[in-house]
This record gives structure tokens, sequence and C-alpha cells, in this order.
């Protein structure tokens, strides 16, 4: 039976997204409960009605307001659940917070997902993005998610092959997965743990030693994080704003022969991934700004809210800098959030 639901109208987005973009949506719902959806899929009043999905709002620009539902994804709970032979099972709800949920399963003598910590956003949102840090995706500690169809109304469970994980993509980014709703992640994290130290910087970090412990890595993650990046509760961000470009490996070859110091990985394929921070940098964005959207001076590949920017303004500084990219070295950067 569909729960009752209380919709809010004319509510303002600007602490739901962490760039801090003034923006609001026709109306809103906080979703604490499934049955919440299953009301509002079915009363004909809100079931035509445009939606927007959001966590933390940590992957999102808002570039107007919205026309439309905002379905504020709050679901609660975390569990260990019954571990397998090589791993624990641990499960949590769509609207816990990342980075807390991370520590949550350290507490509990859980090591696996050490290496993401200190990412916004949501629990629900990882999976969409595949997220990613220091060696580690979401594609390689994750078991299961389940999710609520709007179109069937009905609850499945989907697995890692279902979710189509790529670099920071999923079938939840595409066509025929971007309707589907998270309200769960079961992640299969493993009983015989090993540091993830493959980054020489994360390697690097004064106090691991030979032998860490996955709390001491996460410790030296979160020291990297916090001298790298800016904290969005202080300055408006969504981390990282364009992905790192994948080339051809003839491509970063050519591109070597003008630009011997370019920053480039290789990739199993053949393929080259370079870094799009360096390309910035190098076309001189870091530290500078366009209106009241600048980029931050101590790592060129966030864009930040420097107080009052719209989303406007935010589209126009990264295009800028696509351009300038575009034109010196051939290669397009996509972002990473999703346009509003």
């Amino acid at each position: 039976m569909p729960a009752p639901f209380s919709v809010l109208h004319q509510f303002p987005l600007q602490s739901l997204n962490t760039f801090g973009i003034a923006a609001s949506a026709r109306a809103y719902l906080r979703v604490t409960e499934k049955e919440q959806l299953l009301g509002v899929y079915a009363d004909g009043a809100w079931a035509t009605l445009p939606k927007l999905v959001l966590g933390g709002g940590s992957n999102v620009l808002l570039t107007g307001d919205f026309d439309g539902l905002v379905l504020h994804i709050a679901l609660q709970g975390r569990e260990v659940l019954e571990d397998t032979q090589q791993h624990y099972l641990v499960r949590a709800a769509a609207g816990e917070n990342w980075h807390a949920f991370v520590q949550w399963t350290l507490a509990h003598g859980v090591g696996g997902l050490e290496n993401l910590s200190l990412i916004p956003g949501t629990v629900g949102a990882a999976p969409i993005q595949n997220i990613g840090a220091y060696g580690l995706e979401i594609k390689d500690v994750f078991h299961s998610a389940t999710v609520f169809d709007p179109c069937s109304g009905e609850t499945r469970v989907m697995d890692a092959a279902a979710c189509r994980f790529g670099y920071r993509d999923s079938v939840f980014k595409r066509e025929e997965g971007r309707h589907l709703i998270i309200l769960d992640v079961t992640f299969a994290l493993p009983k015989q743990w090993q540091p993830n130290l493959r980054y020489a910087e994360l390697a690097a970090e004064p106090g691991l030693g030979n032998a860490p412990t996955p709390q001491q890595v996460a410790d030296a993650v979160i020291a990297i994080r916090r001298r790298k990046l800016p904290d969005p509760a202080v300055i408006g961000n969504a981390g990282s704003f364009f992905k790192n470009p994948v080339v051809s490996g003839a491509q970063c070859a050519a591109l070597l022969e003008r630009f011997p110091n370019l920053v480039h990985h290789a990739q199993p394929d053949g393929s080259e991934k370079l870094a799009a921070g360096w390309l910035i940098d190098q076309c001189g964005w870091k530290g500078r700004s366009l209106g009241a959207a600048g980029v931050y001076p101590k790592q060129a590949l966030v864009l930040v809210n420097n107080g009052g920017a719209s989303g406007a303004d935010v589209v126009a500084l990264a295009k800028a800098i696509q351009a300038d990219v575009q034109a010196r070295y051939g290669v397009l950067l996509e972002p990473e959030p999703v346009f509003i």
C-alpha cells in the first residue's frame, strides 16, 4: 500500500547541491521510505511531472530552476549481511552519507572502501557515477543494488554485469537506465584485505609504514584530499569537474612529440588516459576566474563557486576551458557533473 507523502512547493535547492547554486524546484519530496515512491508514481497529479532524483547533490550543476518534482532520496540504514567464503557483504541504504558509511565499515573491522574516503555524496549515487579514487572504483567492490523501476512499479536487484560499469559511467547514466532509482547498495569487501597503494602519491604519504591498516590508509587518503580539494561546505564545488580524457596510443604518441611532459597513463586496451587537470593547468586556468566562477588554485580539475555564481557562470567557465584545451591539444574535455 503506497504511503502518504507530503510535497513542498517552490522549494529552494541551494543547500541540496554542493556547488551552492541558488535555484528552486516547483515541488519537492523528501523520500524516507520506498512506499512514498510508489505513491508518487501512482498519483495522477504527480506521475507525469518531470522528476529529478537528488542524493547529496555532489555531481549536479543546476543551470536554472527545476520545473518539476525533486525526489530527495533520504533512505537510511546499514548492515553487515551474511559473509561468503571470500567476502563480507555490507549493505547501505541509498540516502546514507558516503564518507560516513566508509568510516562505519572501518569501525566494524571491514576494509576495502578506504581509498574512496571523503568523497562527497550518498551511497545511492556511488554506482551511478562509478566513483573512483586512488586506484579503486565502485565496480571493484560492487555486489548488487536494489532499484525501483517507476515504469513498472516493481523493485528488483541488479548485479554488476547489469549495471554495465565504465569509467565514471554506468547504465544509470544511459537512456535505458536513467529512470531507475537506487534504493540500496550491497558491497563485497575482501576478507583477505591487502592495502591498495598503487598510486605513488598515496604510497608516499607519511605514517603508512610497511603494513598499514585499512584505517591508516583511509586517514592518508583523507589527508591528501583535504590538502588538494576544497570543502564544499566552505567553497561550493562538485569535486573533479572534468573526466580524464582517454585517447588512442597513436594520438598520445603524437601529443608527446609536441609536449614531452604530457601526463599520461597506459590503459590495458592500449589506449592512454590523460590528466585533465594537467591539461587545464598548462592552458593557464589554475586559479583564474570568470565572473563568480573560478578554477581552484590548488587543483585545476576543480571548478568553484567563489560566491553568488549561477549555473550559467559555471557553464561559461567550463566552455572556455574546453575551448582552450581543445585548441591546444585537440582533446575535448567531458564534464563529470550532470547539467540540470
